[in-house]
Parts: C-alpha cells; structure tokens; sequence
C-alpha cells in the first residue's frame, strides 16, 4: 500500500492537541476526516511530533497510508476543502514505505515566541507569549547555552511525562531578541514532555532578573523540576520544523508567524 507525507501547519487554540482524544477535538481527528473524506475510506495518520493543547505547528509533519489513487494536488487540495480554517495541508508527496514521520525524523525544532512590550497584542492573542516587563536577552542566551548538549532534563519534564528515560541531546538552544520580540529556538534529537516549554519558564525568569544565568545550570544538574520556573504558556509555541535524512527530500516548512 502507498505511503504519503503531508506538511501540516496549524494553530493548536482550539485543540486538546495533536492526539485523538474521544470527547474534544483534536488536530489529529479533523486530518483524519478531512483524508478520510479524499480517500473515501478511513485514513490512520502519524505525526513527527505530538504537540499538546495550545500548542501550534508551522512545521508539522504526517505520513499515512492508502490505497486511494489521488494525485499531490488532490491530496493537498481535498483535504483543506474539508478542514477548519486553522489547520492547513501545505504539501504532498509519495514516500517509501520505510518512512516513517516520527522514527525517520533526525531532530525537531521548537520556537518560542515571546512579544516583549508594555501593551499586550490585540492581533496576536493565543498565537505569542506576552511579557510586559522588560527581558534581557543577551542573559537568557548565556543561560541557554550553558543547557546545550546530552544531558539528563529531568529538572524540565512534566510530571505526567512517560519518557522511559530523561536524556536527551539539545542540539541548539539559542536566544535572540529582535525589536520587541523575543524569539527561543530549540532543536533535539527529542524532547520530554513540555520540556520547551519548562526550558522556555527558565529562560524567561531569568531575563526578568529573578535568577542568574549560572541558575540555568544548577537547576540542570539538580535534575528535580520543583526547583525551577513555572511552566511557560502554550500560547507561544511552535512546532518550527522537522529534520529529515536528505534522501527523503522532505520539503522546508513555508513561512512562519513573528519576525523570521
């Protein structure tokens, strides 16, 4: 039967998250029903990464198999005809079997959004992270690298996390601020269970001047999340991208929200 992968990207506000879930909508069931509805028969699909409730994608990634003879277009085309406005196929193509969205995957980027203003955005509600007071970005940076490489994140999983082991290799943890934005990237091999966001509390408070930079590093080592920030809202993150062997020819996500 013939593979597919789909780029999705969508704003997670009005969903529990990526994963089925029997009583709320999910991201996961509307793709299902809108492929469903291409294929004329039930379609099962898989994602790169599970974003939670709130959480939004430009990047997102899903393979799913068929039988169905539909062209890309088609695919691409059908399905947004029959999805809600915030979640949108950007591109369709036939993959090996052997691909798979989430074990194929070689990293995932996450970005944080963050509008660092005295007022708070009319136009960008539920889509950023406001903070009113000022952030100094150049400390949240040198706090981030000192969280770069294999470590063990305990001190940033949810409690609820069900990881079988907390070490994981933080390719790239990088702050920048530009104008009033303040953007956190990341990018793993995988991430724990609200790990981004746990990372991004961190980095926030110490911004704010609540803690030092070296904070960043005793709460890593300390490895008990009781002694580090609050969680950091949902509102602001982006699953940014999905790295994938060359071979794949896996297109580059479209353009994003924010500065770029």
């Amino acid at each position: 039967m013939p593979r597919i992968a789909l780029g999705l990207e969508y704003h997670g506000g009005a969903y529990v998250g990526w994963q089925n879930q029997p009583t709320r909508p999910s991201v996961q069931g509307c793709l299902e029903a809108a492929l469903g509805k291409v294929a004329d028969a039930p379609v099962s699909a898989v994602c790169a990464g599970r974003t939670d409730a709130g959480v939004h994608a430009r990047g997102q990634v899903v393979h799913f198999d068929t039988a169905a003879q539909r062209s890309m277009r088609a695919w691409v085309l059908g399905a947004n005809s029959a999805l809600p406005p915030d979640i949108s196929v950007t591109w369709a193509q036939p993959v090996p079997r052997h691909f798979h969205a989430r074990y194929s995957a070689e990293a995932r980027t996450y970005r944080y959004l963050i509008l660092n203003r005295r007022s708070r955005s009319g136009l960008l509600a539920r889509r950023i992270t406001w903070v009113h007071r000022p952030l100094d970005a150049v400390a949240m940076g040198q706090a981030a690298a000192l969280l770069e490489g294999e470590h063990d994140f305990s001190a940033f999983r949810a409690a609820e996390c069900q990881a079988k082991s907390p070490v994981r290799r933080l390719e790239r943890l990088t702050v920048r601020r530009a104008g009033e934005w303040v953007i956190l990237e990341a990018t793993a091999n995988a991430f724990l269970h609200h790990m981004v966001r746990n990372l991004a509390g961190l980095l926030m408070a110490i911004g704010k001047g609540e803690a030092p930079t070296r904070w960043a590093a005793e709460v890593l080592a300390g490895r008990d999340r009781r002694r580090s920030a609050p969680t950091a809202p949902a509102d602001g993150l982006y699953l940014w991208a999905v790295r994938y062997p060359e071979a794949f020819a896996v297109p580059e996500p479209l353009g994003g929200p924010g500065p770029c």
